[in-house]
């Protein structure tokens, strides 16, 4: 492979560690791709995968509790994709044995599932993709002559118990991670899961979806990993999604803040919490495509050369607005204190905020959990805030962010951008906390002609 400028870090280990996204490890050929990588990068000491493409979808649709004739259609579903793999592998008989333990598990929970769903029950049911999808993955290793071994990551991921978005406790992964995983490193290529921990009490926990890089920067920071590798199914990030905008162009260098930026505002490519553990430590993260590592693909790092002023656009649906207004507001102290009490008790994290004299609006963002209801609104919360202030929930909104560079310095920003969707209604913006975005809330219908308006004044 042609490894595009991905340069080692200051860390003192010579390994990188990689992650291969669910698409990557969507069939039999598909891990063979990733295989080949790994026989080809030696300094690949640590492997971390995503459940099969389709997997995790059919498990939280099975969390979430289903008539028998439906739970029979979805199980075979799953089950079909796990043989699919075995099938191809020269010793099935070595593997099926345990998949089938699995399977039989997941049939187990999902008919409890029926009875009552709780988050607890969800994260140990969905955890079963990563478990499937890793324990084949070693198996295809060994039969290509790499010396691999099967590592459960819930021995070193401990999280609190916020089932579907867990947090991990990071002085317990460092300890764990370098007494049990560091001194195998010379001998073995170690296979572990993303996505998934363990609370104190033992229950399986879920870290939200995309947490899959998240695990493989935390377990690349705690072993000083000279870089981490996220293995997707495009080559790189590009100037904006390019299946929205088929003539968006592929970044080569990014710095870590502009990256981080693109992650938070719904840029697929990298989860927003990946970067943190780089940043914190100065790893560089690659990106590339699992199916063609040969066209390279974009480095992230601490920082580029001569950064553009406008460098992406990125987009995330399914954006929640909430505005609260009261009087109470008026020349009063504390209100905001008391709003931000209530959210933080509901751990109901806000994005974007916007404040008049009487009201305040926030939007929230629900899609990163693995929860299917979808809504982080709860009646509780709302009856809590209702008693505060009058509140109007506003869904089915996206949010439009220019990512760039010392934006808050750009003369004519506003002109360039607003009299280009002066066709459009815009919500909500956000400008001047951050240098590297202005953010947009617009109608969801609205969002992909906007995207593609943006890219064509813009680059």
């Amino acid at each position: 492979m042609t490894d595009n400028t991905a340069t080692p870090s200051s860390s003192s280990s010579p390994y990188t560690i990689a992650k291969f996204g669910g698409t990557s490890v969507a069939n039999y050929s598909a891990m063979e791709k990733c295989a080949d990588i790994i026989l080809k990068q030696k300094s690949v000491r640590v492997v971390v995968l995503s459940a099969s493409a389709g997997v995790t979808n059919l498990l939280i649709e099975l969390a979430a509790g289903t008539e028998p004739t439906q739970r029979e259609a979805l199980l075979s579903q799953v089950r079909d994709i796990e043989y699919a793999i075995i099938n191809q592998l020269s010793q099935p008989e070595i593997i099926s044995q345990e998949i089938n333990r699995l399977l039989e598990n997941i049939e187990m929970l999902s008919e409890a599932a029926a009875l009552a769903t709780s988050d607890a029950l969800t994260d140990e049911l969905v955890s079963h993709g990563e478990l499937m999808s890793t324990l084949l993955f070693v198996e295809l290793l060994r039969e290509k002559g790499i010396q691999a071994d099967w590592f459960d990551v819930r021995k070193v991921m401990k999280t609190n118990d916020l089932f579907c978005h867990a947090e991990p406790d990071m002085v317990q992964l460092t300890e764990l991670t370098q007494s049990l995983i560091q001194p195998r490193l010379e001998e073995t290529v170690i296979v572990t899961q993303g996505f998934i921990g363990q609370e104190p009490k033992g229950r399986t926990t879920t870290l939200g979806r995309g947490g899959s890089d998240y695990t493989a920067a935390l377990i690349g920071e705690a072993l000083g990993m000279s870089r981490v590798d996220i293995w997707t199914d495009v080559p790189g990030i590009y100037s904006t999604d390019p299946r929205i905008v088929p003539e968006a162009h592929r970044i080569d260098q990014i710095a870590f803040d502009e990256a981080a930026e693109m992650a938070t505002f719904g840029a697929k490519i990298l989860h927003p919490a990946t970067l943190l553990p780089a940043v914190r430590s100065g790893i560089p993260v690659f990106v590339g495509s699992s199916k063609a590592p040969e066209e390279g693909g974009t480095l992230v790092c601490a920082q580029t050369e001569n950064p553009p002023v406008f460098r992406a656009i990125a987009l995330r649906r399914k954006q929640t607005l909430l505005t609260l207004h009261s009087l109470k507001m008026l020349h009063a102290r504390g209100f905001l204190a008391e709003i931000f009490t209530i959210l933080s008790r509901h751990h109901i994290s806000v994005d974007v905020i916007t404040t008049s004299e009487v009201s305040i609006a926030l939007t929230l963002d629900t899609t990163g959990t693995t929860n299917s209801s979808g809504s982080l609104l709860t009646n509780a919360l709302l009856t809590e805030l209702s008693a505060l202030c009058r509140v109007e929930v506003e869904e089915d909104l996206a949010l439009v962010a220019v990512i760039g560079n010392s934006l808050s310095q750009v003369n004519g920003l506003g002109i360039k951008i607003f009299g280009t969707l002066e066709d459009y209604n815009i919500r909500m913006i956000s400008h001047g906390a951050s240098t590297h975005n202005l953010c947009l809330l617009v109608d969801g219908k609205d969002a992909d002609n906007i995207v593609r308006k943006l890219h064509d004044t813009l680059f």
